[in-house]
């Protein structure tokens, strides 16, 4: 079982809005070295934000085909939501009004690919792509 996934981010105050617009809850807040980090959890999973003092740019590793490495973080909403595009839908608006009261904050909810199902091994999915605010690709997954 996997502990928790690390993410490093240019602004951790956005990322951590970000991550509880979709669900997850901050369970500490921590620095480590002299850069800040938290642990939230939400969604049957739980990250590690770390705050990077002189970002670089991630790689496209979403459309970029030929990237090697981590490609994105898959998030299994087959318990939590019982429709993935209505659900996806409700989230892009609540990025959007946030966007709106909060500009300095909130950007638009990034579609990277909007739900569809896609046949994975032996299964049928639904599947949808968002971007987090550093542009690191998320999937939203749910077994249909």
């Amino acid at each position: 079982m996997i502990h928790h996934v690390a993410i490093r981010t240019a602004d951790i105050m956005k990322s951590i809005a970000f991550y509880e617009l979709l669900g997850f809850t901050v369970k500490e807040r921590f620095t480590t070295g002299y850069t800040l980090a938290c642990w939230l959890e939400g969604l049957g999973g739980r990250l590690e934000l770390m705050q990077i003092p002189e970002p670089k740019p991630a790689p496209d590793s979403f459309y970029d085909e030929h990237y090697v490495g981590y490609y994105h973080l898959s998030l299994n909403v087959t318990d939590n939501k019982t429709n993935l595009p209505s659900w996806l839908k409700e989230l892009e608006d609540k990025f959007y009004k946030a966007s709106l009261e909060n500009p300095s904050l909130f950007s638009p909810l990034k579609i990277l690919l909007p739900p569809q199902q896609q046949m994975i091994g032996d299964r049928v999915y639904e599947v949808a792509f968002i971007a987090d605010i550093d542009n690191l690709p998320i999937e939203l997954i749910k077994l249909c």
